[in-house]
């Protein structure tokens, strides 16, 4: 305590998750966030269900983890958790669970079942008409609940925990909750999560190290991992991969870069598969960095400032991997959906991200080479003919390469344009007018 009097002004409750209700998510990211408390409790399963009864929707968010006790359930439902996290775990802030579920309902409920040996389950549920009628963040037991009840039977075979969203004000329209815009806007919200899942949770989807993977069902479908780098396609490029040390103030940690050149449509296995890599953003802003977050992506899309969005390069795709030890130098959101590079960081890629560009640009443009070549007139010859040119060509790329690697940019610009003005044919063997 303070030598100087002190005086404890405790925040309105009322007023206070009326604000934290708008702190940035939308459904999709919602869910994502309660999903990765279901990994960090070593969940393999983990079912969204959505259940449109009008006024009267629900949506449950069950999983097979290892549960918490009565009293980790309690402080689960803390504003501001008082429990730490440990490395790998997805959690920050300890706001996850409450503000997500909040920001699309009135009412979370939390029901979870810790000992495999007993069939005890504790329930609490956190609602917004009972804390701004009390003025205070209290939470409540819900007795005899039937939707309660369900969730508990769900959890007679095991471990686990479910979470429950009632009377969702941000998801159903308020005046009209049971008519059939409700009713299909919750249908396209469950496409748009699984969507979603399958993307942010890739890698668990895929199955970590070669481990066991994690399944995930929305309305008992099953998600889809789609995985940004094409590692089916087997034109797919990746440069090697690199790892940097960064060290702001006390922060210190390792950091990864992979990189990787995507088929161009005309090597892609098949067309289909070529628009499902397009993934959400399409192919012009899906192309840039990949943040993960302990093996999550957090944000995607876009160069981070390092170089604009390129129509020549969207086939360039680049995944950078940190651990939570280095949360405060990312500077990590509350929702967990973007990031900052730390300024040290992005100088430190600079030149790897303009090397993929270039090889980018280049695989890019040799698939946009429809325009057929002379034929020469040795035909004896042609196959040696494409075997120089190509030698040519390759040559001029390893250049450029090789340039931007030694920090020689600016002046490889410069001989460039003198090879362009002085000798225009060796420029456009090498390719230095692409």
């Amino acid at each position: 305590m303070p030598d100087k009097a002190w005086f404890e002004v405790a925040p309105s409750a009322a007023r206070l998750t009326s604000s934290l209700r708008d702190i940035g998510y939308d459904f999709p990211t919602a869910v994502a966030d309660v999903v990765d408390n279901s990994v960090a409790a070593g969940a393999t399963r983990v079912e969204i269900m959505m259940e449109f009864a009008g006024s009267k929707s629900r949506v449950y968010i069950a999983d097979d983890g290892h549960g918490m006790s009565p009293g980790a359930l309690l402080e689960g439902l803390r504003l501001g958790t008082r429990r730490s996290y440990g490395q790998g775990e997805l959690g920050r802030y300890g706001l996850g669970l409450k503000t997500a579920s909040l920001s699309q309902c009135r009412s979370v409920g939390v029901i979870s079942r810790s000992n495999p040996e007993v069939v005890r389950t504790a329930a609490r549920v956190l609602d917004l008409d009972v804390v701004e009628e009390w003025d205070q963040w209290v939470v409540v037991d819900p007795g005899a609940d039937p939707d309660v009840a369900r969730a508990k039977q769900w959890l007679a075979e095991g471990t686990g925990t479910v979470v429950l969203w009632r009377n969702l004000d941000r998801v159903l329209p308020e005046k009209r909750p049971e008519g059939g815009w409700a009713r299909r806007r919750l249908e396209a919200l469950a496409t748009k999560t699984a969507e979603h899942l399958g993307i942010v949770f890739h890698r668990f989807l895929e199955g970590l190290e070669g481990g066991t993977p994690l399944v995930i069902t929305v309305n008992g479908q099953k998600v889809t991992p789609w995985n940004p780098f094409a590692p089916n396609e087997e034109a797919c490029t990746e440069l090697p991969s690199q790892r940097f040390e960064v060290a702001i103030g006390e922060v210190s940690g390792h950091i990864g870069l992979r990189r990787f050149i995507l088929p161009s449509r005309d090597r892609f296995s098949n067309s289909s598969e070529f628009e499902r890599l397009s993934g959400p953003l399409n192919w012009n802003r899906q192309q840039g960095l990949y943040v993960y977050r302990a093996n999550r992506l957090v944000q995607w899309g876009g160069w981070s400032g390092i170089r604009g969005i390129d129509e020549h390069t969207k086939l360039a795709r680049a995944a950078i991997d940190f651990s939570t030890d280095l949360d405060t130098a990312f500077n990590i959101n509350v929702a967990k959906m973007k990031v900052s590079l730390p300024p040290q960081l992005r100088q430190m890629i600079e030149a790897p991200v303009n090397e993929l560009c270039i090889y980018a640009n280049d695989a890019y443009r040799r698939g946009a080479r429809t325009k057929p070549k002379p034929v020469p007139e040795n035909l004896d010859a042609a196959p040696d003919v494409r075997a120089a040119a190509q030698a040519v060509s390759t040559a001029g790329l390893a250049l450029r390469a090789a340039a931007m690697q030694a920090g020689e940019w600016e002046a490889w610009q410069r001989i460039t344009a003198l090879l362009r003005h002085e000798a225009p044919e060796i420029a456009e063997s090498l390719r230095l007018n692409d």
